[in-house]
């Protein structure tokens, strides 16, 4: 007696890509500054706003929820939040935590942006 069997096709579980990538260096910095606050915020919001010299600069401040068109994504238990509209801009972004002799700073590598006047992108804290 042969046994036919029917392969069953679930939903597969689509998970989120994240635009923008943290190193481990960055999460590592971010959650230990985080739990430095009181009270511990729930995650970081990372942004593009308007100024600068290639049009626009980055954003970082810690956040107790999401906001209704944020899209939210974990690094590793930090939960970051990026606003619809930055999203577009941070695609391929890689933001990490360096430490030189001139000072310590979350930088970003944005392939998307041609800068001219030379000045990088960072932040120190």
């Amino acid at each position: 007696m042969a046994t036919t069997t029917t392969p069953t096709t679930g939903t597969p579980e689509v998970k989120k890509t994240a635009p923008i990538t943290l190193t481990p260096n960055a999460s590592a910095k971010v959650k230990e500054i985080m739990a430095q606050q009181n009270p511990v915020p729930a995650g970081l919001r990372v942004g593009v706003v308007g100024g600068g010299c290639s049009g626009f600069s980055y954003s970082m401040q810690f956040e107790n929820s999401a906001g209704m068109m944020d899209k939210v994504f974990d690094f590793d238990g930090l939960k970051v939040y990026v606003d619809a509209t930055s999203v577009m801009y941070l695609n391929g972004c890689i933001v990490d935590y360096v430490e030189t002799l001139e000072g310590a700073g979350f930088k970003f590598e944005n392939p998307n942006v041609k800068s001219t006047c030379g000045c990088g992108s960072s932040f120190s804290v």
